[in-house]
């Protein structure tokens, strides 16, 4: 346990303290080193801000003289270092911002932090740390159910051209380190308790070359394949299911959110099959633009209905995005859910999808129809096809699993939504569909995305409102936009 702390080995000492006296004899040194290679450290700043939605408590393990930590506009920012003169240094330039002189893997050190923090950031320091493993651990001190850790670290690939770069003068001389390869962080993070949501690779080119730099860096080394050049591997990992357990609600009020249009016959056997919630729960019905008599069957299933928690709102705006958001902004429950009206997906499963996020097993819950054989004629051939191209292409700009990202069914915190509506202007009102605004938000936020599998039902009553071929290029167009602002930063 972190409040049974143990000594550092005699040889992790002494590789602490020969990290310390080499930054502290080239602080001068490493200043003019850093000017020459801003490229490297504003394209790392770039990846950064992409990562880190601003305005969160963000701790930086290693923090050098801050700029990083500043660039990540934090609302209350902590670094720590184990030189004196960095310390000085970075106060001096971000007076809005703390810095401590010490060990980040020492609870007295963590102590003084002033935790618990939402990010903490450690950039290229792990090779040099004496106990990575005891500093993963310690970690938890300052530290919430939904914290991030956020590493990014040097590739083992790339240790002979900087050790060559070295001896020719190009970059400062390092203490020596252990270039802890990719697989061994992973097993030092489990060990410690705390679960990989998701991995990335940057930069291919880290001197400037006109032109070619960005090319390289920003698009081509993206691409997979390319990507295992990199000289950066990053990790983002939370902390693994009952180290805060205090925190977790087991029956949280749900509001769910049901988009109607042109659903008329759908309404009653569906609101007949509502599954019942913890207490204090909604079934929302949103309605606008029907051609049928769907506003009516939802205001008598409502009359007929008292003993159950329905309410009904009218749309003004155009969409199921529209009516996902209006709903969301109405509701009352502490966790918000979509479900589609045409029963695609049987209201029976909404529980499934509520414990797997109170479980604490995942953050954003996204329900999977391509698992299962489906119903009759629930989904042409053509739609399958298109929905397993945008699983694997959205895998990969999200970089978590997301087998069915069309599936409508989606659950998640009431908090975490707020939280996204609140940084919705990183990506811009781009959605029509609803969830892709979600999706993306939640990757933008770092939620840990779990799929679902259930089973997909055929539609009893009308025709879809999806046009495979015009909505199919305002996915692809959708995918080009999110990848700009997700992947290639």
């Amino acid at each position: 346990m972190v409040s049974e702390q143990q000594e550092l080995s005699p040889l992790a000492k002494h590789a602490r303290d020969e990290v310390r006296n080499f930054y502290e004899s080239h602080h001068a040194e490493l200043a003019r080193s850093r000017k020459k290679r801003h490229y490297y450290y504003d394209y790392l700043s770039r990846v950064l801000k992409a990562r880190i939605a601003p305005g969160q408590r963000v701790l930086e393990i290693g923090c050098g003289v801050g700029d990083l930590l500043a660039a990540c506009s934090p609302s209350f920012g902590v670094g720590i270092d184990l030189s004196g003169k960095a310390v000085a240094a970075a106060r001096a330039r971000h007076p809005d911002l703390h810095f401590l002189e010490g060990d980040a893997g020492e609870i007295p050190t963590l102590t003084q932090a002033r935790g618990p923090f939402d990010v903490i950031l450690i950039v290229n320091v792990l090779t040099f740390m004496g106990d990575v493993r005891r500093l993963f651990d310690a970690l938890h001190l300052v530290s919430h159910s939904k914290t991030r850790i956020i590493i990014y670290s040097y590739s083992r690939l790339w240790q002979p051209v900087l050790r060559l770069s070295e001896i020719l003068g190009v970059k400062p001389a390092q203490p020596a380190d252990a270039w802890i390869p990719q697989e061994e962080v992973r097993t030092m993070l489990h060990l410690a308790d705390w679960d990989i949501i998701r991995e990335d690779r940057q930069i291919v080119l880290p001197v400037y070359v006109p032109l070619v730099s960005e090319l390289l860096n920003r698009w081509i080394g993206h691409l997979p394949g390319v990507d295992a050049l990199s000289l950066m591997f990053g990790m983002i990992a939370r902390p693994r299911l009952g180290r805060h357990a205090g925190s977790m609600k087991s029956e949280p009020s749900v509001s769910v959110v049901i988009p109607c249009r042109n659903e008329e016959g759908h309404i009653a056997p569906m609101v007949a099959r509502l599954p019942t919630l913890p207490p204090n729960s909604e079934y929302i019905f949103v309605e606008g633009g029907s051609k049928d008599g769907t506003e009516a069957a939802i205001r008598a299933a409502i009359e007929k209905n008292p003993d159950k928690p329905l309410r009904f709102l009218k749309q003004t705006g155009k969409g199921k995005g529209d009516a996902v958001r209006l709903g969301f902004g109405a509701a009352r429950g502490e966790v918000l859910a979509i479900l589609d009206s045409d029963m695609g997906v049987a209201p029976e499963d909404l529980p499934s999808f509520v414990r797997a996020l109170a479980s604490g097993h995942a953050e954003f819950v996204n329900g999977s129809r391509l698992v299962y054989p489906m119903a009759g004629k629930a989904m042409r051939f053509l739609n399958l096809l298109a929905n397993k191209f945008f699983a694997a292409l959205f895998s990969w700009i999200l970089g978590q699993s997301c087998r069915d990202t069309l599936c409508g069914t989606k659950v998640l915190y009431r908090s975490d939504y707020e939280r996204i509506a609140a940084n919705r202007s990183y990506f811009g009102d781009f959605d029509p569909f609803g969830d892709f605004d979600l999706l993306f938000g939640a990757s933008r936020l770092n939620l840990h995305i779990v799929d679902l599998a259930v089973r997909y039902h055929e539609r009893e009553y009308g025709e879809t409102n999806i046009n495979r071929f015009s909505h199919g290029l305002l996915l692809l167009r959708m995918s080009a936009f999110a990848s700009r602002k997700l992947k290639f930063l």
